[in-house]
């Protein structure tokens, strides 16, 4: 099966990247951006002395596939999604880096296997360098925040003046699932080009052809029409998956039927609500489409492609579903005043991971979704604990060398791995809870736009560590495990560099940090850390209220100023315990392959 994936994978990555090369070097690129008709990306790159300065900071993970614990089915269904993965990857790169795909094949070729791992490990021609500046470390155009999803050169402010003049226009140049387009002859024609080959894209998309040919400035492309041969092939893949498994587990094959369907329409409401409500009687689940949106940079709303294929751990999945409890009872005692109700009966499942693509690339912990507040409202979401990733022995090594660097020696003993597996999960627990709304019923992510995730994540970072109290309190944790959830919660916000604003985590952390640190929770003496347990619950309630507070008024420029305020760097401070971890660590950067694409 290995040899035959890797034949597949390599047939996949030459046919795309042919095409993209094509495209790229054409006169006109994806947005409409001229190009020259040769370009050697490899020339003048980076030299090893270079590479090497990421490449010796990289821990080199494997995750392994066991097939024997899957039915012949299943393993069959796996080599689809599988194959839907890699094409899906293929399109994530795509929509970071207009060269991406081109640059990715002429590594391929280049002998250079510094090349080849610094793209893979930074899914794209854009390496992020020990002191956290964005560089291409090939010869193509830097990064910028219109990605490959909107215009070249397009501002913010243009985009927001021409929806100000054309408020009916908004919503569809903001789609969750949609590429910015100019309203070019070229542009248009391409379009429609794309209709006309593929004929069940405007049954599903009604009134997309006069759309498109009567826009003016602006048009907004759905993802299957923008990559409509790419999204056809993932569907043929789903679509054979579920035929294998349909026989075994009719719930997960009902789901990536829905699910291929949906990605042609771009609106995953249907497959979302099986995914959700389904009850899957097998091995498999896989988090398949675009959803999460902190890669763009300029307005924060558009998703990018993932998928990532995971094996269940049934008697664990069953074990933690028990074991969560009320959390209404958490919601209710939350410190904002619109506390709503919740779903107690959570989805949630302990899983392998088989292996990840697109955004899901890397070591992920843990996924909640749909995000879609319309969605979670109706169907709930879905937790995808990923077990051998929180549970690696290599990457907890990491984080306790970490901890010890940057905390006085009395603590070194709290840190322990079941506090950041609880955190972690209770982190995704939290994305249930607090508004789903603004004050006037509208979409907090829409409100907020490029500060919304930042919040949200940070809301869900200081759920984990308020419910951890409540959990505490009535027996639930041992003081042994809250210690270690508050120590797990003190290393999530140290930093090694100061963040970038468009870093949604980094900035998120450091305000946490910031916050700690002016509470009393966090003290800074003799060049490290301590910990102040006892003020951990008001200090944490204070900043969980002044972040809920923020969404429900979902004002975008009071959240800026809050974020402003509270993402102050100290050298004197921050930076002597960056320096601390900096010299403790190991590895900064994560390489990840897997057994089951025989790599």
């Amino acid at each position: 099966m290995r040899k035959l994936l890797l034949i597949s994978a390599a047939i996949l990555a030459v046919g795309c990247t042919q095409s993209a090369s094509d495209e790229i070097l054409s006169a006109a690129g994806a947005n409409g951006a001229q190009v020259t008709t040769a370009i050697d990306f490899v020339d003048g790159a980076w030299g090893t002395d270079k590479t090497s300065e990421i490449l010796d900071k990289t821990m080199r993970l494997k995750f392994a596939y066991d097939a024997s614990t899957l039915t012949e089915n299943e393993v069959k269904a796996v080599d689809e999604l599988l194959l839907a993965g890699l094409r899906l990857h293929t399109l994530y790169i795509e929509q970071r880096h207009p060269q991406a795909r081109a640059v990715e094949a002429q590594i391929q070729t280049s002998g250079r296997t510094d090349q080849a791992d610094l793209f893979r490990i930074f899914n794209g021609p854009i390496a992020t360098t020990l002191d956290n500046a964005r560089e291409p470390f090939v010869q193509v155009a830097p990064e910028t925040p219109q990605r490959n999803i909107y215009p070249k050169g397009l501002e913010k402010t243009d985009l927001d003046a021409f929806m100000a003049a054309n408020p009916d226009r908004k919503d569809e140049l903001l789609h969750l699932r949609s590429a910015v387009k100019t309203a070019t002859a070229e542009n248009k024609a391409a379009a429609i080009k794309t209709l006309d080959t593929r004929p069940a894209l405007e049954t599903l998309h009604p009134g997309i052809r006069n759309y498109i040919e009567t826009a003016d400035s602006y048009f907004a492309l759905p993802y299957s029409v923008a990559y409509a041969d790419d999204i056809f092939y993932v569907c043929e893949r789903l679509y054979a998956a579920a035929d294998y498994i349909a026989g075994e587990d009719i719930a997960f094959a009902r789901y990536l039927r829905l699910r291929a369907r949906d990605l042609l329409a771009d609106d995953y409401d249907g497959s979302d609500a099986a995914w959700v409500t389904s009850q899957f009687t097998g091995n498999l689940n896989a988090q398949i489409g675009s959803y999460e949106t902190y890669d763009d940079s300029l307005f924060g709303v558009k998703s990018f492609f993932s998928l990532s294929l995971l094996k269940r751990d049934i008697p664990q999945s069953n074990t933690l579903a028990a074991a969560i409890g009320d959390i209404q009872a958490i919601e209710d005692a939350l410190p904002y005043s619109a506390n709503k109700k919740v779903r107690s009966n959570i989805p949630v499942g302990v899983y392998d991971v088989i292996a990840d693509f697109g955004q899901a690339r890397g070591t992920n912990t843990a996924t909640i979704l749909p995000n879609e507040g319309h969605l979670s409202r109706q169907y709930g979401r879905t937790i995808l604990i990923r077990s051998n990733v929180l549970t690696n022995p290599e990457i907890f090594s990491e984080a306790d060398k970490s901890f010890k660097a940057a905390l006085a020696p009395q603590h070194h003993g709290d840190h322990a791995l079941q506090g950041n597996f609880y955190r972690t999960l209770w982190h995704e627990i939290g994305h249930y809870m607090g508004p789903d709304q603004t004050k006037t019923g509208g979409d907090i992510d829409a409100a907020l736009q490029d500060t919304a995730d930042l919040i949200e994540e940070m809301k869900s970072d200081l759920v984990s560590l308020f419910s951890a109290q409540k959990i505490h309190r009535s027996g639930g944790y041992t003081d042994e495990q809250l210690r270690a959830i508050y120590a797990a919660g003190i290393l999530r916000v140290l930093q090694k560099n100061k963040p970038r604003r468009t870093q949604a985590y980094q900035t998120m952390q450091l305000i946490q940090w910031n916050w700690f640190m002016d509470k009393g929770l966090l003290r800074f003496e003799n060049g490290n850390l301590s910990m102040d347990y006892r003020r951990y619950p008001s200090v944490v309630n204070s900043l969980l209220k002044e972040v809920l507070d923020l969404q429900y008024q979902g004002d975008r420029d009071t959240a800026n100023a809050f974020v402003d305020k509270w993402t102050v760097w100290d050298e004197d401070l921050h930076g002597v315990i960056a320096a601390n971890m900096k010299a403790a660590e190991g590895s900064r950067y994560r390489l990840v392959t897997y057994d089951a694409l025989g790599e």
